[in-house]
């Protein structure tokens, strides 16, 4: 018997490109689901917490180099 795991949602955060969703898709179990008020993230709450850790890394990185802070 497979025990059902509870889902969650997370709005994806500002700044977040199509290429940081691509990766945050290969590196954690999550699914993209359009709803009536955008795009969401979904998968268990551990993994949300990771992907929005891993996206904000990335934003800054991103945000670090475009002001020459590399």
């Amino acid at each position: 018997m497979q025990e059902e795991k509870e889902e969650f949602q997370m709005g994806i955060p500002n700044g977040v490109g199509e290429a940081m969703l691509a990766h945050a898709f290969e590196k954690f179990d999550i699914k993209l689901e359009q709803t009536e008020f955008g795009p969401v993230l979904i998968g268990e709450y551990d993994e949300l917490v990771k992907v929005k850790e891993f996206l904000a890394n990335e934003i800054q990185k991103r945000l670090d180099e475009l002001s020459g802070n590399k």
